[in-house]
């Protein structure tokens, strides 16, 4: 995968458009400064812990002799089913409200660093990525995406309340669609991709 592939899984993964409901609603009872500590420690937090779940989850992978190809289609499986619920989400009843977060700016900040910003399938296509490169340079450039789109991330959480409303929701929304049928579309080409490796397809 080139830069720019690398960077769009990361932004369907873990970028911006699927964290600013939840966010926008864990937080709506917060006051602007303790708003800015919050979203600047999740951002933090979510760099500490992409950064030590991706090695931590490569080196278990190998040497538990997991091979890349069965980590790519367990990646292509998981995301196949989060795009699925979120595509027929928009059928299920509204959800409940969002639980208060803690008073502290820190324990605030851990209970929205997973999985509202670093979801589990974009650690899963982290360690993905990882495992099929011992490359600094390759590596520097898979971070260097990911911290690129935590950078939007808080971006996102600085402004997610004056965005969820009106048009803004709705074309929100909309995206949000759109974004989940691209994923079930990638989780289809990465499962494909590891049966091209193993010969089969």
């Amino acid at each position: 995968m080139g830069q720019g592939e690398i960077f769009t899984l990361f932004v369907v993964t873990l970028g911006p458009f699927k964290l600013l409901a939840p966010f926008a609603a864990q937080t709506r009872n917060l006051e602007p400064a303790m708003l800015r500590s919050v979203a600047f420690r999740t951002f933090l937090l979510s760099l500490v812990v992409l950064g030590a779940g991706g090695y931590a989850g490569r080196e278990l992978a190998a040497l538990w002799t997991i091979s890349h190809p069965a980590l790519l289609i367990a990646t292509g499986i998981i995301f196949f089913l989060v795009a699925l619920n979120l595509v027929l989400e928009q059928y299920e009843p509204p959800q409940s409200p969002a639980h208060a977060l803690p008073a502290g700016p820190m324990a605030a900040a851990l209970q929205l660093t997973f999985p509202t910003v670093v979801t589990p399938y974009g650690v899963a296509g982290l360690i993905a990525l990882l495992a099929a490169t011992r490359d600094v340079f390759r590596e520097g450039m898979i971070f260097g995406a990911v911290f690129a789109v935590m950078l939007l991330n808080l971006g996102a959480m600085l402004v997610a309340r004056r965005v969820m409303q009106g048009a803004a929701l709705l074309a929100l929304r909309l995206l949000a669609a759109v974004l989940g049928v691209l994923q079930v579309a990638l989780a289809v080409e990465i499962i494909l991709r590891a049966l091209h490796e193993l010969g089969i397809a």
